[in-house]
């Protein structure tokens, strides 16, 4: 088993992090399939599939209570098809085959995939946050060497800083320029006044002064 797959494993040894598979990457494996060689199964994967992101379109923007309602009473029934017609179809295929490693793929994960139908909190796959480390994942190279183990802890809390005030609709550039101007003087105990979610251009903080 490769090295990364069975740190990936030990996280969830234990029991404190659940692990919750992304509906993105189920889908990926299936559109491959179809984009290879036009499958109607692969096909038919996809429209069902399609159909939990469906829901969702509906319920972006509700309250996690309500996105856990909708998920149950109409997510789940179709995931629970799509899983019993999985479990029809995939017997039939070569098990050599990508369209049959796409059913397993899929089965194997099935508890963590049906995960986000009990909790309004979580999405259906990750992929905000693959976005948000495309960045990274781009430039790796230029990263390789970040210095010191301190050097690197510096740059993930700078590229968390700049994510999180892409996700608060700031301006990372503005944000961080006005930020590190004010941090030397601003009273500690009110840090958090400067986190992106909280954070008020000095200009804004003058004048209701």
């Amino acid at each position: 088993m490769p090295m990364a797959m069975r740190a990936s494993m030990g996280v969830y040894q234990d029991d404190r992090i659940v692990e919750v598979a992304c509906w993105a990457h189920v889908r990926r494996k299936f559109f491959d399939v179809h984009a290879a060689n036009g499958s109607e199964i692969a096909k038919e994967a996809l429209d069902r599939i399609g159909a939990l992101y469906g829901v969702e379109a509906t319920i972006n923007g509700s309250s996690v209570d309500e996105r856990r309602r909708q998920r149950q009473v109409q997510s789940r029934p179709i995931a629970e098809a799509l899983k019993a017609w999985a479990q029809e179809i995939s017997p039939r295929l070569s098990a050599r085959s990508e369209l049959a490693a796409a059913f397993r793929y899929m089965l194997a994960r099935w508890l963590s995939l049906t995960r986000c139908f009990d909790d309004g909190r979580l999405a259906l796959d990750n992929n905000p946050a693959e976005r948000a480390l495309r960045g990274v994942a781009i430039g790796r190279k230029n990263y390789l060497f970040a210095g010191s183990d301190r050097g690197g802890e510096r740059a993930a809390a700078m590229y968390s800083l700049i994510e999180t005030a892409k996700l608060n609709s700031l301006d990372p550039e503005a944000y961080l320029r006005d930020v590190l101007t004010r941090i030397a003087d601003h009273p500690i105990k009110q840090i958090s006044e400067l986190l992106p979610w909280k954070w008020r251009p000095a200009s804004k903080v003058a004048q209701a002064a």
